[in-house]
């Protein structure tokens, strides 16, 4: 076997079982315990894995972002999904507030009900909302985020203690059995803020932001009232949500 099939191998048992020592290589490979130890730095350095004593690990951390156009893109017919379960949430004369997810965006677009007062950090949703009858549209003041399209900082931070609503939606880049995750502080701030204003706060995420791991911890789940999503989490995640009392909305459940 070449060192590139290999190298391949490896990375396909690391999916399967997240940890593979220097003598897993040596015995499935048939190798030399230097050649395995070469097949691990070579994999190290081309940042597929992290090396720990005696093997390696797969890096735990999710750290790509995705500008608001690109998530806009991605996973639509999810989104489509969970926007739909979400807006079903919403009564006639709920108070909203909403980060700058686009899970959130395309499921407030997609409400029936009026009388809403809105308050939001995206600049999307405001734009798309402004106007329309029976919706009252605030947006945060402070920086605005170039790719994310989102305002953040400590003026929005101020902004946000003067306002509290009934329902707060957000949208989620990662949940893990310790809470909402972030690869940014910025973004993390202002949501940790907004979830303080709120009597109800509901996360929507589909299955694939399960399990992720990133820089900052949000929140723990004992702040989430509410989780809406597509597929139904593995059972260490959902063993997790029933400790800590959130409400889960599968959409695939809904349809069936």
């Amino acid at each position: 076997m070449f060192q590139e099939e290999r190298l391949a191998a490896i990375l396909q048992y690391l999916q399967e079982h997240q940890r593979i020592s220097v003598q897993d290589v040596v015995e499935r490979f048939g190798v030399s315990r230097d050649t395995a130890r070469r097949d691990i730095v070579k994999l190290e350095e081309q940042g597929q894995i992290l090396r720990t004593r005696g093997g390696a690990i797969l890096p735990t951390l999710t750290k790509k972002s995705y500008s608001y156009r690109e998530r806009m893109q991605l996973g639509l017919p999810e989104k489509r999904s969970i926007a739909a379960v979400a807006a079903g949430l919403v009564k006639d004369g709920d108070y909203l507030m909403l980060d700058a997810s686009t899970t959130v965006q395309l499921s407030i677009e997609s409400l029936q009900t009026t009388g809403h007062v809105i308050i939001t950090s995206s600049l999307a949703a405001a734009s798309s909302l402004a106007g329309r009858e029976g919706f009252q549209v605030k947006l945060l003041g402070g920086d605005v985020h170039p790719e994310d399209q989102y305002v953040y900082g400590s003026r929005a931070i101020d902004n946000l203690s003067d306002f509290h609503v009934d329902k707060l939606f957000i949208g989620a880049c990662g949940i893990t059995p310790s809470g909402l995750v972030s690869p940014t502080e910025e973004s993390g701030y202002v949501i940790k803020e907004m979830m303080k204003r709120a009597d109800q706060v509901i996360v929507l995420a589909d299955q694939s932001k399960f399990g992720k791991s990133m820089l900052y911890r949000v929140a723990g789940l004992q702040q989430i009232d509410i989780i809406v999503t597509d597929q139904r989490p593995n059972p260490e995640m959902m063993e997790a949500l029933l400790q800590h009392e959130v409400e889960l909305l599968v959409a695939e459940d809904r349809q069936n």
